[in-house]
């Protein structure tokens, strides 16, 4: 934190990081679990993190998101919490003003905000310029720390285990949403968040083209031999994503 206060120091008066990866890098403020859709509660654009180069994180939060995300009880930074009926611009002013900003304010913004956060701060502040806090970030995280190299080396260690048991469960005639439902199943037994992005197979054989896409439409075909199974997977543990890809054959590869 110190040292992206000092980068920020250099860069901008202040900077706003909404719930991301750069924001659980820097704070450890988690991200939910990954889904499909995105949960949109009143006041959404604002929840986020402002951040100054002298002062402690300040937390903005729909109270929706506060509460059924636990992330009223966070410690190391302020939570500022937005009723239901209050009005977000209010609260954003509010927070704004210990910061002293000058007339135009020069605002870094995360890569990962969305147009209408924008919109809604550019109206708050007319005269503002905004570049990007994640350029700020990136000089940090492309570096890894020794703690940050051990989280990475136990997703993959995770990943691994959970692999081995998939394979052990794997039988023919299962069909492709099987053998992914176990794969995201074993992750979260062995340790993981979730998968890190979508489990995904892809399958080659006499019987069985190769299809990329459409998964709704290849989800229940079968495995008999001969095939082989390209798993492509990952686990998601404190903050880091891991990435496996592995082939399974049923009976001889061709």
């Amino acid at each position: 934190m110190q040292r992206f206060q000092e980068l920020l120091g250099q860069t901008a008066d202040v900077a706003f990081l909404p719930i991301s990866a750069d924001l659980e890098y820097l704070t450890g403020v988690p991200r939910d679990v990954p889904n499909f859709g995105w949960t949109l509660h009143p006041g959404a654009w604002l929840e986020g993190a402002w951040l100054s180069p002298s002062h402690a994180p300040v937390l903005a939060l729909p109270r929706m998101t506060a509460e059924f995300g636990g992330l009223n009880r966070l410690e190391g930074a302020e939570v500022r919490v937005l009723g239901d009926w209050d009005d977000p611009e209010t609260l954003v002013r509010d927070i704004l003003s210990r910061f002293n900003l000058p007339q135009k304010p020069r605002i870094a913004v995360g890569d990962r905000a969305h147009a209408e956060t924008l919109i809604h701060l550019q109206k708050l502040l007319p005269d503002a310029i905004f570049v990007s806090a994640t350029e700020l970030l990136r000089q940090l995280r492309v570096i890894k720390s020794e703690e940050e190299i051990a989280v990475m080396r136990r997703a993959g260690e995770i990943t691994e285990a959970a692999f081995a048991d998939v394979v052990k469960a794997l039988r023919h005639g299962m069909t492709e949403l099987d053998v992914i439902a176990e794969v995201d199943y074993q992750l979260r037994r062995h340790g993981a968040l979730g998968p890190s992005f979508t489990t995904s197979l892809y399958n080659s054989g006499p019987n069985h083209e190769l299809i990329f896409g459409d998964r709704e439409k290849h989800w229940h075909r079968q495995l008999l031999p001969p095939v082989s199974i390209l798993f492509d997977f990952g686990a998601v543990y404190e903050g880091f994503g891991y990435n496996n890809g592995r082939p399974v054959s049923f009976g001889t590869p061709q």
